[in-house]
């Protein structure tokens, strides 16, 4: 419709799909335009019953379908779909944050196109509170994330150490180091740490703990912000979502927030 911006989703998994079918329902300002995809038979599939059927397009095409760009993808393609959308000054939400922190040069080339990177708060809470606190004087910002060791299989710093954490019987502590890092070894796992460290003091200064723990049951996240201003401790429990076990079911209504923030009249939070 006129006066609607259209959206673009590369992906559509755990993440990207129920964000598609909530914006087939209607979400006022905003239209689902184009999906991009690898497997396109299953997407075809998914999106049979679709009121209005985006359009199937190759990840570099979603940037000339549509004015606002999520990726929603494996992290491996994540520089690609980005280049492409800020190549055309569009709004690009990246779902996989943890991939922008070795990437920051892409905020200069949006900064010389014009485009815009909005980051959702994902599977995390308290992003007003610490973008806040980081405008006076910070001491400190530590997250810990608990998960079940499902949620960390694969994850390239386990594999490259040799560390199996398939038949752990207690929690047990596989990364201490700061976001940066983790986002290197967790690429599928920390982006709520890359999130925070971007809307906090940064990725070398923000700190990280990731725990393997048989007895959760949700991703825990809990962060710790020490600054002048205030005292923060805040802890998020996320259900795991049935098809990707490392993605939080909140992460796509997260993104579907984010989306309605960009077109509604009436925004609440910074």
């Amino acid at each position: 419709m006129a006066g609607e911006l259209r959206v673009g989703i590369a992906g559509l998994g755990a993440i990207g799909l129920p964000l598609a079918r909530a914006l087939d329902q209607g979400v006022e300002g905003l239209s689902l335009a184009a999906v991009s995809v690898r497997d396109q038979a299953k997407a075809a599939a998914h999106l049979a019953g679709f009121r209005h059927r985006p359009r199937l397009v190759p990840l570099a095409a979603l940037a000339e379908e549509a004015e606002i760009v999520v990726e929603a993808a494996p992290a491996a393609v994540f520089e690609e779909v980005a280049r492409a959308a800020i190549a055309r000054g569009r709004i690009f939400v990246p779902s996989s944050v943890g991939a922008l922190l070795p990437r920051m040069h892409l905020v200069e080339e949006a900064k010389r196109t014009g485009a815009r990177i909005v980051v959702p708060t994902g599977a995390l809470l308290g992003l007003d509170a610490v973008r806040a606190a980081t405008e006076g004087a910070v001491e400190s910002v530590t997250i810990q994330t608990r998960k079940p060791p499902r949620g960390l299989a694969g994850a390239p710093y386990l594999e490259q150490r040799g560390i199996d954490i398939s038949g752990i019987a207690e929690a047990t502590c596989v990364f201490r180091g700061n976001a940066y890092d983790a986002a290197q070894g967790f690429p599928a796992n920390v982006n709520v740490a890359a999130a925070l460290a971007l809307a906090g003091i940064g990725p070398e200064r923000t700190m990280v703990e990731i725990w393997a723990d048989p007895a959760q049951t949700r991703n825990t996240h809990t962060i710790l912000v020490e600054a002048e201003a205030a005292r923060l401790s805040m802890t998020i429990e996320n259900v795991p979502s049935e098809e990707n076990p490392r993605t939080g079911r909140i992460t796509p209504l997260s993104l579907l927030a984010c989306l309605r923030g960009l077109t509604s009249t009436l925004k609440v939070g910074s």
